[in-house]
């Protein structure tokens, strides 16, 4: 195939497996991400047929963990962080410590070195963000206490892959030589590069925490204003994919991570429901690419040539590293259903282990041996991570019928602390929400010829309105002056000076439209008769937006021409009295 067509031939291929597979998978009752799996094996480089390129399919899979993780942030505020730090932090780190140190204890018997044993406990120790999220998502859990607490806890595992994938080259040279030396300039050099990554990650939080939430709610503000929806939904993307590729150039985090802050920064934005809805569909397809990826790397030779490796890893990822994070939970005295449900999370490795893979390769720490098996455990624990689901709701279940006064009250002041936080943080997002959607339902209200328009149309509307004020007395329009706007009363009223009449306005009328219409002069006055309030459209927003909703802008039309025939009646009239 000629190489230019190696894009479209991986992505239509892609797909056209992914879906094909997938249904079968879901028809015999398997998630359909194993049928994405599948997929990605017929596609590699280890069974005979169409080969992708692998290289290709591996970039635009972090295409789909960058947007999938924005997601995430997008409904994952930083007061969400916060609130299971005393969880998620000292959970995350010690359940890290103790999978690596199981895993060089499995790697010491069968003969591997320490930098070997030392990158496979630590590819074991991280779970994937991805798997984590589909697993949630499919039982409704990503907002409950539980869900929150092991996004959380990938959080800070992701975060202690940043630190990881910086120090292990260090590491590499420490263990390459033994001498004292070498292991004095080394622990130096160590501790100079730990300082520079979290000054650098310190940098990061700093700027995503102080500066974003000014930002990039501004920014989504002005480009919805233009009222362009195709402009809005490339802002978002590059939005998401911008600070991802900028966090990870600069300060050196990995792309989920820097992907997951753009989602909590534009979190505060009123805009975000909306932001979420248009990046949806490219969050779902692309992040099949990331189970096709990973199903590329896969040699299924592994499985025959090094069958009880293999079957030992899964063994260490699904049971052994599920206990550490279950123990860790109820060692804080959190209840057992939230110990289960992270134990079941974490049953598997995906994206971090696939890099500090690589990485122990490229600095010659990790055979490809080692590197294979590491796949063949990711990919056998990312298939069976459903049933771990299963086994936990029934080991609830069996614990809660032998030991109900354990089941039922361990953990629960904790968790019902826990709860209220979290619902306090779901309450005030909820009422910022319903702000907005009051401020649409009372503009609905005050002027019922905004109801023929959707609710787009009508956030568009109150982001183009300026509010604007008069007193009493005050001369809104001048008879002659251009017309550059049009006016929509939400209180009060004016009186529109015609000569020889005045015409009484009140909240829910408009005025100055002829002018926008005709192009014209403003041909009467327009004085404030009582405090009024008004929303200002401009002739431009005017223009683009009428222009966008016919029937809207036939209401307008026809009452200028209302108002134009009354006028002329009236100067008729008072023609025939001179």
């Amino acid at each position: 195939m000629h190489q230019d067509m190696a894009l479209v031939a991986t992505v239509a291929i892609s797909f056209v497996l992914a879906a094909g597979f997938g249904y079968f998978a879901d028809r015999l009752r398997l998630p359909p991400l194993v049928g994405y799996l599948v997929a990605g094996i017929l596609m590699g480089p280890f069974t005979p047929g169409f080969n992708a390129d692998s290289a290709l399919a591996a970039q635009l899979a972090e295409i789909g963990v960058i947007l999938l993780m924005f997601g995430v942030g997008l409904h994952f505020s930083a007061s969400d962080l916060i609130a299971v730090r005393g969880i998620a932090i000292p959970g995350a780190i010690g359940q890290i410590i103790l999978a690596t140190l199981l895993g060089m204890g499995l790697c010491s018997l069968w003969g591997w070195s320490l930098g070997a044993g030392l990158v496979f406990g630590l590819c074991i120790s991280v779970a994937s963000t991805v798997v984590l999220l589909k697993a949630l998502e499919e039982r409704n859990l990503v907002n409950s206490p539980k869900g929150r607490v092991a996004i959380g806890w990938l959080i800070v595992e992701d975060l202690a892959m940043v630190l990881t994938l910086v120090l292990l080259p260090i590491v590499a040279e420490v263990l390459g030589d033994h001498g004292a030396t070498a292991a004095h300039a080394g622990g130096m050099s160590i501790a100079l590069t730990i300082l520079v990554t979290l000054v650098k990650l310190g940098a990061f939080a700093v700027l995503a925490v102080v500066l974003g939430p000014r930002l990039v709610p501004w920014l989504l503000t002005l480009v919805a204003r233009t009222g362009s929806r195709e402009l809005f939904t490339l802002t978002v993307l590059a939005i998401a994919l911008g600070i991802a590729f900028g966090s990870a150039t600069i300060f050196g985090v990995s792309f989920a991570l820097g992907a997951f802050f753009a989602g909590v920064i534009m979190s505060e934005s009123h805009l975000s429901h909306r932001a979420a809805a248009d990046s949806l569909p490219l969050q779902n397809a692309f992040s099949v690419l990331f189970f096709v990826s990973v199903g590329m790397l896969f040699n299924p030779m592994i499985l025959i040539h090094q069958p009880l490796k293999v079957i030992a890893i899964l063994a260490l990822i699904t049971c052994g590293k599920s206990l550490i994070a279950a123990g860790f939970v109820l060692l804080l005295r959190y209840p057992l259903p939230m110990a289960l449900t992270v134990a079941a999370s974490l049953a598997q490795i995906g994206e971090f282990s696939f890099i500090v893979a690589g990485l122990g390769v490229s600095l010659g720490l990790l055979s490809q041996e080692g590197h294979d098996l590491i796949l063949a455990g990711a990919i056998l624990s990312i298939t069976l991570n459903p049933l771990m689901f299963g086994v936990a709701a029934k080991l609830k279940t069996a614990i809660g019928s032998a030991m109900p006064v354990f089941a039922s009250r361990y953990g629960q002041p904790k968790f019902a602390a826990l709860t209220r936080d979290l619902d306090v943080i779901r309450e005030k997002a909820e009422e910022k929400e319903s702000q907005q959607q009051l401020k649409k339902q009372q503009l609905v209200n005050t002027f019922p010829m905004f109801s023929e328009v959707n609710e787009h149309a009508l956030e568009e509307l109150l982001l183009l309105f300026r509010p604007t004020s008069a007193a009493p007395g005050d001369k809104v329009i001048r008879v002659g002056e251009r017309g550059d706007a049009m006016y929509f009363i939400a209180s009060g009223a004016v009186e529109v000076r015609l000569p020889g009449k005045a015409i009484l306005l009140e909240a829910g009328a408009f005025f100055g439209e002829m002018a926008l219409l005709s192009g014209g002069l403003r041909t009467a006055d327009v004085i404030a008769v009582d405090f009024c309030q008004f929303l200002k459209l401009d002739r431009r927003d005017f223009n683009i937006f009428m222009t966008r909703h016919p029937r809207l802008r036939a209401a307008v039309s026809d009452m200028a021409r209302e108002r134009k025939q009354m006028n002329v009646v009236r100067d008729a009239q008072s023609d025939a009295v001179d």
